[in-house]
C-alpha cells in the first residue's frame, strides 16, 4: 500500500482522467484507472487499468469487487450522445450520467474507506449553455434554475456523503485542454487533425470560426493537480472551486503559436463548420497515417465528438459577439492552490505530446 493511498480515476481514459492518473502515479499513489479504453498517458503503465462500461449496473458491481481498498475517487467520467450539443438538453442523458455515479459509487461504499471524491462539473452549471452569465462567475450564486446531471449528480454526492461520512470537492473548469484522443470535448487533437489537413490539400490554416471574443481555458495537468491538492488538503473538503489557468486569450491571436506549433501556414480567415468537414477527409487522413507511420486510428477514433466542440468553442457560425465567459478563481486561490498555466504554453505543450505518440504527423 502506498503511504499516499488508493486513488480511483473514473474515466481515466478521458482528458482530464488520462492527466490525473498520470499526476497521482508521479506522487506516489496507488491508481486505479477505470475507463472502457486504457489511458495513454506517462503513468498509465504503472496504474491498475479496469475496463468498466459505469452505464451497466451489474459489471460494474462485478469490478468494484474485486479492486483493493479505495479511500480516494476522482470522478471524471462522461456520457455524451452522437453530434454532443443537442443531448445537453435531454433528460436521457442527464439520466444516464446520473446512474454512470451511482453505478462506480455505491458499490464503493458498501465496502467502506471512502475518504474523499472530486467530481467534475463546468460552466454549464451556470447556464452557460442556455444564456450569458455574470462576469465573473462565482461558486456562491444561487443554483441555475435548469436541468442539468450536474444537478442530479451533486445532490446524489451530497446525500451520499451525510450517509457515508466522506468529503468531497467539485470542480468548475473552462474548457480543459489535453492529450486526450476520442474524447467528447478536446479541441488539441481536433486543430491538430485540421491542420494536418489543411496542410495535405495545400490550403492555408485560417481560422474556421466566428467573431472574435476573450475567453479563459484551464489545462487538464492543471486539473490534475488541482484534484491531487484536493485529496489531501482540508480546505477543499465540502467545496466547489472553479478552475482556469489564471489567463485569457482569442483564439485569433493564439493562431499563429498554432500554426508554428504544427508546421504550418497561417492563413486568413476561413469559416467553415469542423465537424462536417474534417469527417468527409477520413480517406485523406488514412493516407496520411500510412504515409508518415502513425498510430493507425481512424480520423473518427482521434475526434470522438470533439469536432462539434471545436465549432462550438470557435463561434462557428455566429454573427455577434459573445458575452464573455468568465470564471472567477479567487476562491480557489484563497483555499491555497494557486498554480497558473500560460495557455498558449498549453496548447504547444499538448500539440507536441500528441506529435510524439504519433497522433498526428510531425510539424
Amino acid at each position: 500500500m502506498s503511504p499516499k493511498g488508493t486513488v480511483l480515476v473514473a474515466g481515466a481514459s478521458g482528458v482530464i482522467g488520462e492527466a490525473t492518473v498520470d499526476r497521482f502515479v508521479a506522487l506516489g499513489w496507488n491508481v486505479i484507472a477505470v475507463s472502457r479504453r486504457r489511458p495513454e498517458g506517462d503513468g498509465a503503465a504503472k496504474a491498475h487499468h479496469v475496463a468498466l462500461d459505469l452505464r451497466d449496473p451489474v459489471a460494474t458491481a462485478t469490478g468494484v469487487a474485486g479492486l483493493p481498498p479505495v479511500d480516494h475517487v476522482v470522478y471524471a467520467a462522461l456520457y455524451e450522445k452522437p453530434g454532443l450539443v443537442p443531448g445537453w438538453f435531454e433528460q436521457d442523458q442527464m439520466d444516464t450520467n446520473l446512474a454512470m455515479l451511482a453505478n462506480l459509487m455505491e458499490p464503493l461504499l458498501a465496502r467502506g474507506g471512502i475518504r474523499h471524491v472530486s467530481l467534475l462539473q463546468g460552466t454549464k452549471a451556470y447556464g452557460a449553455h442556455h444564456h450569458a452569465i455574470p462576469v465573473p462567475a462565482r461558486e456562491a450564486a444561487p443554483r441555475d434554475p435548469h436541468d442539468n446531471f450536474y444537478w442530479l449528480q451533486e445532490d446524489w454526492l451530497r446525500a451520499a456523503s451525510a450517509r457515508a461520512g466522506f468529503d468531497w470537492t467539485i470542480w468548475r473548469p473552462q474548457l480543459v485542454v489535453g492529450g486526450a484522443v476520442g474524447a467528447a470535448m478536446n479541441v488539441a487533437p481536433v486543430i491538430g487533425v485540421f491542420a494536418a489537413l489543411a496542410r495535405e490539400e495545400g490550403v492555408p490554416f485560417g481560422f474556421p470560426g466566428g467573431p472574435a471574443y476573450v475567453w479563459e481555458a484551464v489545462d487538464a495537468a492543471l486539473v490534475a493537480r488541482a484534484c491531487a491538492w484536493a485529496a489531501e488538503s482540508p480546505a477543499a473538503r465540502n467545496e466547489i472551486f472553479n478552475l482556469t489557468n489564471g489567463d485569457v486569450f482569442a483564439w485569433r491571436d493564439l493562431w499563429p503559436a498554432l500554426a508554428d506549433t504544427l508546421g504550418v501556414t497561417p492563413g486568413p480567415d476561413a469559416p467553415l463548420r469542423l465537424a462536417e468537414w474534417l469527417p468527409a477527409r477520413a480517406a485523406v487522413w488514412d493516407r496520411l497515417v500510412a504515409r508518415h507511420g502513425l498510430k493507425p486510428l481512424s480520423l473518427a477514433a482521434i475526434l470522438g465528438e470533439s469536432h462539434h466542440y471545436a465549432d462550438l468553442c470557435f463561434a462557428t457560425g455566429e454573427t455577434e459577439v459573445r458575452t464573455p465567459t468568465f470564471l472567477s478563481t479567487i476562491k480557489l486561490r484563497q483555499a491555497g492552490f494557486h498554480d497558473v498555466v500560460d495557455t498558449a504554453v498549453m496548447f504547444r505543450h499538448w500539440l507536441g505530446v500528441l506529435q510524439a505518440r504519433r497522433v498526428l504527423p510531425p510539424a
